[in-house]
């Protein structure tokens, strides 16, 4: 099967990463499991679970998204969302919709998939060039510090992008949860991107076709011992960075979706919301992309690239 040739696709080939040993097989060999095998998993610059703000956990803003198109709720909703994208960066959606049975399927199968022999994942490895697949994302040097995980990467939209070779057959309803879950999901995210351009004041034609391409990151966290602002809103609304601890007692899995623009695309600061001047310049999406995949875990470096001194 040849891998599909739309422009969408070529989000798939980006950036490729090296091969790494299998976390979860790694944790499995406890007495591989030796302090010099696990430094590479390491990262030094980051903080300490003891030095997490525990106390503001329970503050992170909450959003609810029907409130967001309920005319009697709907102003009061909107200037908590701007509250939100200007303060934090990030909020918890509420309300969204997506059945409860949709996500329980996808939940299940993704820890049904994780579970499978290491024999049978690796037939959807990543193959060179490629960020789609099992293995792990932005490994481009055999010396730097590794994530304590296990992922799986597919384009789940548009249908054209698809790379089947990826989708797996086990479990057997792996392939109707990622579909059921993807479409819910572009909705969703749709509705996300008119509610938060509303609060931007933003022509909505302008924002037209800048999720066009949806990818699914699933990542599996083994239990591990512990050891000794957006270009567009030019500035306006802050652009955080993901970060994951481990836990040392249970295993952790998560899915991420990313929506992305197309590749021949640009971004900058739409005319209006720099008032005073632009912040930052019109940079290719292309462009930025691949400096952002170049960069593991230093998201903001790219960030600083399309600043204006």
């Amino acid at each position: 099967m040849e891998a599909p040739r739309s422009s969408e696709a070529r989000w798939s080939r980006v950036a490729s990463s090296l091969p790494v040993r299998n976390v979860q097989d790694l944790a499995a060999c406890s007495e591989g499991l030796t302090e010099e095998k696990l430094k590479r998993y390491i990262r030094l610059d980051i903080q300490d679970d003891d030095d997490v703000v525990a106390e503001q956990s329970g503050e992170v803003p909450m959003i609810d998204l029907g409130k967001l198109f309920n005319p009697d709720f709907a102003e009061d909703e909107s200037a908590r969302l701007r509250s939100a994208c200007e303060d934090w960066g990030f909020f918890q959606l509420v309300n969204h919709g997506i059945p409860d049975d949709i996500i329980a399927s996808i939940r299940g199968d993704i820890e049904k998939f994780f579970q499978l022999p290491l024999e049978v994942k690796s037939t959807y490895a990543q193959l060179p060039g490629d960020l789609q697949g099992y293995g792990q994302s932005f490994v481009v040097s055999e010396r730097q510090t590794l994530d304590w995980s296990d992922m799986f990467v597919i384009i789940a939209h548009p249908s054209q992008a698809r790379d089947m070779r990826y989708w797996p057959v086990q479990p057997h309803t792996f392939r109707k949860s990622i579909e059921d879950y993807s479409s819910e999901l572009m909705k969703t995210a749709h509705s996300i991107v008119t509610a938060v351009a509303k609060t931007l004041n933003i022509d909505l034609e302008l924002m037209v076709d800048k999720y066009v391409c949806q990818y699914l990151r699933m990542n599996y966290y083994p239990p591990c011992m512990t050891m000794a602002k957006k270009i567009m809103s030019n500035g306006k609304y802050k652009s955080i960075e993901h970060r994951v601890t481990i836990n040392t007692n249970q295993e952790r899995l998560t899915l991420s979706a990313f929506h992305v623009p197309s590749l021949d695309g640009v971004v900058s600061p739409v005319p209006g919301i720099a008032e005073e001047r632009p912040l930052y310049k019109t940079v290719g999406v292309e462009e930025y992309s691949k400096l952002y995949m170049s960069n593991k875990l230093d998201g903001k470096r790219a960030l600083d690239h399309a600043k204006l001194l």
